[in-house]
């Protein structure tokens, strides 16, 4: 009875000593957790310090691990080194909505803020502006200038047939449906992304002016395009749009030749500037001094005015125009007028 007495003892102070010793973990271990907490919201709160005392530019590729944005955010000054961030990110449950693109972080801004702002996609957007009347060589190469992907790159994604057929345009390029316009556009975003937001603003901008098939000569969407695109180069005064879309009008009425430079340029290869006698005399699929009616496409990529223009054109009887040399047109209804109004406007401009 002693004996068993002696173990119940020794049982009790074994039981004790590991309900002591488990206290004491389970202390230890709360600190240790409230020590974590306490730092990682120190550092959370902490405002960055940044050396210079400007604004930084960050640029996260796609597919970047948070390890990696941690690692780039760290090595351009934004966040200190260390795991911070990482930890961070995991226990707030965003690191898996971190977004790529280029950043602007600024003297102030915390851990938590810079990291809330790559959840949000916060990124730096850029206005890109693609003037009217530029064909898709002259945008793929403001694209390229801006660091957008190369140029060669946006002139064969014009040209990808998944990308027409996905965008119903049956034509040989995207050429007239990249609607010129002020894009804000994000480093490191998808050129197909770009290509895509430009020809579905022109979808919209179509769809504002209504059915495009109700124009004087029931011409197809595709060749008010056309015609708007040439409307475009042929004159940089809005006021005379009108006026030189009914002129063309006018002519494919009459069965007449179109006979405009503008189409020669497009279908002639290493244009140097100087349209010759010779390249109005080169058969092209856009020579409209040798073809009938209008291109197969457009020459550019017109914008809205230029297409109301052709929907709807002034009303009047000119058939020829001839540039007076400030950037307006003369227009004439017969050929003997019209031949004046070039003797007149293109001695004057050969004498100066």
């Amino acid at each position: 009875m002693a004996q068993a007495r002696g173990v119940r003892k020794k049982g009790k102070r074994r039981s004790s000593t590991i309900r002591r010793l488990a206290a004491w973990l389970g202390a230890l271990a709360f600190l240790g957790l409230a020590g974590f907490g306490l730092w990682l919201w120190s550092y959370a709160v902490t405002p960055m310090s940044v050396r210079d005392g400007g604004d930084i530019h960050v640029l996260i590729p796609p597919k970047t691990s948070l390890a990696g944005i941690e690692k780039i955010l760290a090595e351009n000054g934004v966040i200190p080194p260390g795991r911070g961030f990482y930890c961070l990110a995991r226990l707030s449950r965003l690191s898996q909505r971190l977004q790529a693109g280029e950043y602007l972080f600024s003297p102030g801004q915390t851990p938590y803020q810079i990291l809330r702002a790559l959840a949000a996609g916060a990124t730096v957007r850029w206005s890109v502006t693609i003037p009217e009347g530029s064909n898709i060589y002259q945008l793929a190469e403001i694209l390229a200038a801006g660091g957008w992907g190369e140029r060669e790159l946006f002139l064969d994604l014009a040209r990808d047939p998944d990308i027409l057929a996905r965008h119903g345009v049956r034509a040989a390029s995207l050429e007239g449906y990249l609607f010129p316009d002020t894009y804000q556009l994000v480093r490191g975003q998808n050129p197909r992304e770009i290509i895509d937001l430009m020809v579905e603003r022109g979808k919209r901008v179509r769809e504002e002016l209504g059915d495009l098939r109700n124009n004087p000569l029931g011409l197809s969407p595709h060749e008010v395009l056309t015609l708007a695109s040439i409307v475009e180069k042929e004159t940089a005064a809005p006021e005379e749009r009108p006026l030189i879309a009914q002129v063309f009008l006018n002519r494919l009425r009459q069965r007449m030749r179109l006979q405009t430079d503008p189409t020669v340029i497009y279908g002639l290869t290493g244009f140097d500037g100087n349209l010759t006698r010779k390249d109005l005399d080169t058969p092209t699929p856009y020579n409209t001094y040798q073809i009938n009616g209008l291109p197969p496409g457009p020459i550019a990529n017109p914008g809205r005015a230029a297409i109301v223009a052709v929907l709807h054109p002034a009303s009047a009887s000119y058939l020829y125009f001839v540039s007076k040399n400030d950037g307006t047109h003369y227009f004439s209804h017969d050929l003997a007028e019209h031949n004046r109004a070039v003797l007149k406007y293109q001695k004057s401009a050969s004498n100066r």
